[in-house]
C-alpha cells in the first residue's frame, strides 16, 4: 500500500508529540558522527560510545591520527563496537578516502553535492547506503533520508510500503512526500528507531505503541484500516 503525505506527517506527528526532540546524531564533531556511523553497523549505540570514548580517552579522535595509527592498535581501541576487525578496516578506508580526496577535512566535504558525496561514500569499501546517508544527513546536513530495519518495520506493519521493497523506494518515498526537509529527517529516522525499539519489535506491543489506533487493527503483519 502506498502512503501519502498525510499520513507520513501523521506518523511524525504522534512520535515527536510523544518523544520530542532526539537532538540526534550524538557526537561532539561531523567527524565524530561519520566515525560513530561506521562503528554502529550491527550493534548498538551503547557499544559505540565506549569506543569513542577510547578514542577519546587516547586523543586520537582526528582523521590524521587514526590514519596513522596501526590497524592493530586502533582495533583495541574500538573493541568494545563489536567486529573491531573489520570495523578497522572500514574506518582505514573512509580516512583514506577522506585524507586524500578533502585533507581530512569534514568541513571541506560538505561544500561538494549531495548525490556526487553520496556516490563517493558509496564508492569507500565497507561504506552501504545506511551508512552514507547516515553521514550525509547527521555529519553534513544534507536532506539524505536514512532508511534501516526499524523503518522498514513501522511503515511496512502500518501499511504504508511493503517490508519487501528496496532501500531506494523507501527513501524515494520519504523524498517526494516530505521534500528536502532535513530538520524532518533528522527527527523522524531517530524517532522511528525510538518507536522501533521499545514498541514496534519482532514481537510488537501495540497497545502501548504511540501510534496505536482503534481504527486500525493487524492482519497478516501489517496495519490497515476497518
Amino acid at each position: 500500500m502506498k502512503s501519502n503525505k498525510r499520513t507520513l506527517h501523521e506518523i511524525y506527528d504522534k512520535l515527536y508529540a510523544f518523544y520530542g526532540p532526539q537532538h540526534w546524531w550524538p557526537g561532539d564533531s561531523p567527524f565524530e558522527v561519520a566515525v560513530g556511523a561506521i562503528l554502529t553497523q550491527n550493534t548498538n549505540w551503547s557499544n559505540v560510545e565506549k569506543a569513542i570514548s577510547n578514542l577519546k580517552a587516547a586523543r586520537v579522535l582526528t582523521a590524521r591520527a587514526l590514519h596513522r595509527m596501526p590497524a592493530a592498535e586502533l582495533a583495541l581501541l574500538i573493541r568494545p563496537s563489536g567486529y573491531f576487525n573489520i570495523k578497522t578496516g572500514r574506518l582505514k578506508a573512509f580516512l583514506a578516502f577522506i585524507l586524500t580526496v578533502y585533507s581530512g577535512s569534514m568541513k571541506r566535504m560538505g561544500k561538494g553535492d549531495t548525490a556526487s558525496l553520496r556516490q563517493e561514500l558509496l564508492n569507500v569499501r565497507g561504506i552501504g547506503p545506511e551508512t552514507a546517508d547516515s553521514i550525509l544527513l547527521y555529519a553534513l546536513d544534507k536532506p539524505m533520508f536514512v532508511i534501516d530495519a526499524y523503518t522498514k518495520r513501522v511503515m511496512s506493519r502500518h501499511g504504508i510500503l511493503d517490508h519487501g521493497a528496496s532501500y531506494d523506494e523507501y527513501q524515494q518515498m520519504f523524498h517526494e512526500l516530505l521534500g528536502n526537509n532535513i530538520r524532518m529527517f533528522n527527527e523522524y529516522h531517530a524517532l522511528l528507531v525510538m518507536v522501533g525499539k521499545d514498541y514496534c519489535k519482532p514481537k510488537p506491543l501495540c497497545e502501548d505503541c504511540p501510534l496505536y489506533d482503534r481504527s486500525w487493527v493487524i492482519g497478516h503483519g501489517s496495519w490497515v484500516r476497518k
